[in-house]
């Protein structure tokens, strides 16, 4: 994942765009990167490996190097950026956030048939957002070249631009998969993914791109270059899972749809007979945390937090990337308040389940100090996709998932041809496969949100949610 934010100002930016990049830290753990533009110095740039260390203190010492009137910064997973590039349309930065699925044909293509060539990182590979900046600068301009490059990558890609001179352009994916939103103040404009982090920074939320939108915002205002197109998929996870808690996605806020979604799983154990003898419902924190508000206040269920997150020396913006490192830091950060779990017969709602990995050094963790009973409830379907759109999870292989590796050892590869059975706890399959998970995790029960009822509780219509990796439904 990753995430973007910029703008342009009638006065110096870095400082909104340092903090407004900072509250983009949640959504990658590997590169932090600025670009400004001042018409004195040009084009600047810096970039960080922030997975040791928060962006905010590699980043500290940005303003003895750095001034503008309009910057733009980075938060990446991946590949380092924001870029400088020189190219036919004069100097610019750049930064993307997605993934390019058919990256190897892209480059490929593109040595092929024009005799440029890229810069080459470790191993040989490519920057990603060099490669979409070149495809950009086979256009005749700036938004000729992004409508290319949204038109021939299979994946998503959000780009986001600052030319020589000040202007920015903004780009959201052709599907929408992911948001980008515009604020205003009396100085200028921002451009963000989250939309609480201009608000923080003093812009009012004034305007969302749709789906394979594109703007050019100035000092002066916004101009849609692009009109928004009229298919739109925005991942249903922004909610559920990585998405900040203060953040509205078309008009949808974040908390309150997990408060919803935990009330309707509530009302789905409780119509179904399943709702357990339990003396406390508890979150796993912190995105499971108002999810089991929401399942506490409908059930009557006393919620109670049985354990804290340890986040002052590793918070999750900087997590490492080693899997095995990530399961003892997830496990060393979580302290037990002892007078809530010894004896107690515990629920737990956590955001999804993708490996169980971590789940399961999470329930040991409990029955170790005392538990008496750890009952388990998914914010979300069962996972049975690996995401090709937004790589949010970090399995190389389906075969990860533990619905996937569980269904392999109920019956084979011929379950694979049943995953819509498996998916709802009404039919035996499904029945089955959470049976052997809570086999596998030590989990008293185990019960996950319906597809219906997610989709009800972030209210827009399903046609315009990307549920892929829960149907495989593209």
């Amino acid at each position: 994942m990753g995430g973007f934010f910029g703008a342009v100002s009638s006065s110096d930016v870095l400082l909104d765009v340092f903090f407004g990049t900072d509250y983009h830290s949640h959504l990658g753990t590997r590169r932090g990167g600025l670009a400004a533009y001042d018409p004195g110095k040009g084009l600047q740039r810096e970039i960080h490996n922030i997975e040791n260390s928060p962006f905010r203190t590699k980043f500290e010492d940005i303003f003895d190097e750095m001034k503008g009137s309009s910057c733009i910064g980075c938060i990446s997973d991946y590949d380092p950026q924001p870029l400088l590039m020189r190219s036919k349309f004069g100097a610019y930065a750049i930064c993307m956030v997605g993934v390019v699925n058919n990256k190897d044909a892209l480059i490929k293509q593109y040595l092929e048939t024009t005799g440029g060539h890229f810069g080459a990182m470790t191993g040989g590979l490519v920057n990603t957002t060099e490669l979409v900046a070149a495809i950009i600068n086979l256009q005749d301009d700036f938004i000729s070249g992004i409508k290319l490059a949204q038109d021939i990558i299979d994946g998503t890609a959000s780009i986001l631009i600052l030319k020589e001179g000040g202007e920015l352009i903004a780009a959201r994916d052709k599907f929408g998969r992911l948001p980008v939103l515009l604020g205003k103040k009396d100085t200028g404009y921002a451009v963000s993914f989250e939309s609480f982090a201009f608000e923080k920074v003093g812009y009012e939320s004034c305007y969302e791109l749709g789906p394979g939108e594109i703007v050019s915002v100035t000092t002066s205002g916004y101009k849609v270059e692009r009109p928004a197109l009229p298919k739109m998929r925005i991942c249903s996870f922004l909610w559920s899972y990585y998405g900040y808690p203060n953040s509205v996605y078309e008009g949808v806020n974040v908390e309150i749809m997990r408060y919803l979604n935990g009330k309707r799983m509530a009302e789905n154990d409780m119509e179904n007979g399943e709702l357990p003898a339990v003396d406390f419902v508890c979150g796993v924190p912190d995105s499971g945390t108002p999810h089991a508000i929401g399942y506490s206040h409908k059930s009557g269920i006393n919620f109670a937090r049985a354990f804290i997150k340890y986040t002052p020396t590793w918070p999750r913006s900087f997590m490492p990337q080693n899997q095995d490192q990530r399961d003892i830091v997830a496990k060393m950060k979580q302290i037990p308040v002892k007078e809530l779990i010894k004896g107690k017969n515990l629920m737990f709602v956590d955001d999804s389940i993708v490996r169980g990995t971590q789940m399961r050094e999470t329930v040991e963790f409990l029955y170790e100090n005392g538990a008496s009973s750890v009952h388990m409830r998914s914010a979300c379907p069962p996972i049975m996709y690996g995401c090709k759109y937004l790589n949010f999870s970090r399995s190389t292989s389906e075969m990860e998932l533990i619905t996937r590796n569980t269904i392999m050892e109920i019956e084979g590869e011929e379950g694979f041809k049943h995953l819509a059975e498996y998916s709802d706890g009404n039919t035996e399959r499904g029945k089955k496969m959470r049976e052997a998970i809570c086999s596998k995790l030590h989990l008293s029960s185990l019960q996950f949100q319906t597809l219906d009822g997610l989709v009800e509780s972030i209210g827009i219509p399903r046609e315009n949610l990307c549920t892929y990796c829960w149907t495989g439904e593209e």
